[in-house]
């Protein structure tokens, strides 16, 4: 028999069965159906604070800053080693992207929240790793009890396993090996194409705020380190000369309300690649009174100007009629001016950010206002502006779709490797 996948015609087995699992549904006739229990078992706690910490990331064991934890909580720490499996079963409705299942390669200590496992029978760990990435997102997702939907070693003990004979366990993880490795690589090319293109519209966008279009005219030193040389006819501003910082409001918890009830507040966590994101995890809500200034306008510039990360200061976005009338937090400043959308240009490059970066203290992660205001810019006449401005937007344009098609083909690849993996481990292909 033979089905396929991705217009690739592939062999199937000559008889299946259901295999009494709803999210695998058949399996080949010959393959075993058993409990969790019955492969797998947890393993009692074990200490060794000389071992590095870890955690789960995206599937993968990785190591972490042993520096950020105490002695006495790594003390409490358990012991995962090369070869045990680990699961993290807190909080699974925190997101349903992360896979939680992973299959160490490295020796370390974690949390004592996490539930280390170790086979009970002789089986392929790598087939297990690429069926147990299948049974996290496809099930594991669905068990655990609680408000954080947290699951223990008995929630997953009498749930259903496939196992299929040794030798085809070994062949589907050669398999599988062979072909994740070959499509991460095709992801990861395309992932590097879609940063050169960013990395280009950066100099492209850079040459034409300092030096303006035309080639060919007269330069002159604008006394600016970072700018260089202008055209003769430009000026050096600073940005206290071309428009208002505003700070952005301070509120508390008590302030926060539902969807209907109060103001969308903007916050730095919404500033995204230049334009705004609306998202259930950006969003806050507050019922306290907004002064007017504290509203955004049509083409004002919100600027990150406090964060966690010293990388995320000096991000920043334009805001159009949709963001128009909301509010904005106390970690994002508003610039506002008759010129916004031309100075968006300039503040939107990657030296703006390199700017901002100039300011900040090893204590604080902070763009103040007069540090802010303090940044020289260079300005062409009035002229000019719309020609650079519209230049910049058709740049942007042209690179957002380029790299909009990249991130698609990204994503359909994605698809195909959780479908070949899916297909490989539940017995929907037969692999030689």
């Amino acid at each position: 028999m033979e089905t396929v996948i991705e217009n690739k015609t592939v062999n199937k087995y000559p008889a299946y069965k259901h295999s009494g699992v709803d999210w695998i549904v058949d399996v080949p006739s010959h393959w075993e159906i058993k409990k969790f229990k019955r492969v797998f078992h947890e393993i009692k706690k074990r200490s060794n604070p000389e071992l590095n910490c870890g955690s789960i990331s995206f599937g993968k064991v990785v190591y972490k800053d042993d520096e950020k934890i105490p002695e006495s909580t790594k003390k409490s720490y358990q012991v995962v080693l090369r070869g045990d499996f680990l699961v993290n079963p807190l909080n699974l409705n925190y997101d349903l992207i992360s896979l939680r299942i992973a299959l160490s390669d490295i020796d370390v200590v974690v949390s004592s929240g996490y539930i280390v496992l170790g086979n009970s029978i002789k089986l392929d760990k790598t087939f297990y790793k690429y069926f147990l990435h299948r049974f996290d997102v496809e099930f594991m997702k669905l068990l655990g009890s609680g408000v954080r939907q947290t699951l223990n070693w008995n929630d997953i003990a009498n749930c259903d396993l496939i196992f299929p004979p040794m030798e085809e366990q070994t062949a589907i993880a050669h398999f599988l090996d062979r072909k994740t490795a070959f499509l991460d690589q095709a992801i990861d090319i395309k992932q590097k194409q879609i940063e050169l293109l960013k990395e280009r519209r950066q100099i492209l966008i850079h040459k034409a705020v300092t030096r303006g279009l035309n080639p060919n005219l007269k330069m002159k030193d604008s006394g600016v380190e970072w700018i260089g040389e202008i055209p003769e006819g430009w000026e050096v501003k600073r940005l206290k000369h071309l428009g208002n910082s505003i700070i952005g409001l301070t509120y508390n918890p008590n302030d926060l309300c539902g969807i209907e009830e109060g103001t969308l507040v903007l916050r730095s966590s919404n500033l995204f690649e230049g334009k705004f994101k609306y998202g259930e995890k950006e969003n806050a809500y507050v019922k306290s009174r907004i002064p007017e200034k504290l509203l955004i306008r049509e083409n004002d510039i919100l600027i990150c100007s406090r964060n966690g990360s010293r990388d995320l200061i000096g991000k920043c976005a334009l805001a159009t009629k949709i963001d128009a009338g909301h509010s904005f937090g106390a970690f994002t400043t508003v610039f506002r001016s008759d010129i916004n959308p031309y100075i968006f240009c300039i503040l939107n490059s990657s030296i703006f950010k390199a700017l901002s970066g100039m300011f900040l203290t090893s204590t604080i992660n902070q763009l103040t206002i007069g540090n802010l205001n303090s940044i020289e810019v260079p300005i062409p006449p009035i002229n000019e502006m719309d020609e650079i401005r519209n230049y910049v937007e058709n740049i942007n344009l042209k690179v957002d779709t380029a790299i909009s098609l990249k991130e698609q083909e990204i994503e359909k690849l994605k698809e195909y490797k959780a479908t070949l993996i899916n297909s490989a481990v539940t017995g929907k292909i037969k692999v030689s």
